[in-house]
């Protein structure tokens, strides 16, 4: 009986099946596949018995590949984290065979990097708020746009609560020039649409999902709403997964990255490697926070006097995502004094 372990190296339109036999060292087979899983579910058949683990490579469309070869009755699905994954750099040629090798070797040895993944039942929802996600960003850019304009032509500074309350018609009265005007009522159009579109985004989700009880407590942080909780619940997913709160922490990409060697900086690690979404929602509950806690307000301010607003708000952000590990992982309310302890 012979231990086989399969790596995929996973492309747009095909990919590369590996299949390495731990006991005697051999790569067994390796060919280029289409993305059909009809096809690669008949390309594994053979050794469906002496397979130990599958490794797909975490790439933007691993969904139909992964949930496929788990409804094909193969449990020993795994998904490597390609950010993590470490390769001798001294190595003259590396192509898509040695890739998909390189995944199920790693397994076989148990250094793999994993991913995370998560339940298909929920990615649909989750899913949908990283719309939201994007469709606010748009909104903002349309706003920041708007908010330029007005000054470049008036001097006049207008609040992004103010343009979320004009209409186009109102457009006629901040400027004179007819293409200055035209261009003014084509962000404020595109902001109601994305202001619709955001809302009825919103309603389907609270329709259909429900705080889980070991994340009710976030809503007694300040800043975190239904939504932002939401956002948060369903990008964890299950909290165990984090071994302590400077995993969590880095994962949401809210603690610093640098190497330093005699107290200087010699450089950063990847700053990119972790959840944008969870930096994102907690870049915003820190936003909020600032206005719901005086003494939060004053930490960022302090902060922002020592260095600037952006390190001031990271550092805010920082410490409210890591005070939300210890909310969700002992089921917790938050308590202000913890939070700067």
């Amino acid at each position: 009986m012979r231990e086989l372990y399969v790596g995929l190296d996973l492309h747009s339109s095909n990919m590369y099946l590996g299949i390495f036999n731990k006991l005697t060292g051999r790569r067994i087979e390796d060919k280029r596949l289409r993305n059909d899983l009809k096809g690669i579910v008949l390309a594994l058949e053979p050794y469906r018995e002496e397979i130990h683990g599958i490794v797909v490579e975490s790439t933007y469309n691993w969904y139909w590949l992964v949930d496929g070869l788990m409804e094909a009755g193969y449990n020993c699905v795994h998904l490597a984290n390609p950010s993590a994954i470490k390769q001798y750099e001294g190595l003259k040629h590396k192509d898509d065979r040695h890739d998909a090798f390189w995944l199920a070797q790693m397994f076989s040895l148990g250094i793999l990097p994993e991913g995370y993944i998560y339940p298909k039942e929920e990615r649909a929802v989750r899913d949908l708020l990283r719309k939201r996600t994007f469709l606010v960003r748009q909104r903002t850019s349309h706003i920041l746009s708007f908010q330029t304009m007005v000054q470049r032509q008036t001097g006049r500074r207008i609040s992004s609560n103010e343009i979320k309350k004009l209409d186009p018609d109102d457009v006629n009265t901040l400027f004179a020039d007819e293409y200055v005007m035209l261009s003014g009522k084509t962000s404020i159009c595109s902001i109601e649409h994305l202001t619709h579109q955001i809302r009825g985004i919103e309603k389907a989700v609270k329709d259909v999902v429900r705080i889980r009880p070991q994340f009710e407590h976030l809503l007694s942080v300040p800043g975190i709403g239904n939504i932002l909780a939401f956002t948060i619940m369903l990008e964890v997913g299950d909290i165990s997964r984090f071994a302590n709160v400077g995993n969590f922490s880095s994962y949401c990409r809210c603690a610093p990255s640098s190497y330093t060697s005699n107290g200087k900086k010699k450089g950063k690690g990847n700053t990119k490697n972790g959840n944008k979404y969870l930096s994102w929602a907690f870049i915003e509950a820190a936003h909020f926070a600032r206005a719901h806690s005086p003494r939060i307000h004053a930490y960022y301010q302090r902060k922002a006097s020592q260095r600037n607003v952006i390190v001031a708000a990271k550092a805010l952000s920082n410490k409210i995502a890591r005070a939300c590990y210890y909310i969700i992982r002992d089921q917790i309310p938050f308590r202000e004094d913890a939070l700067f302890s």
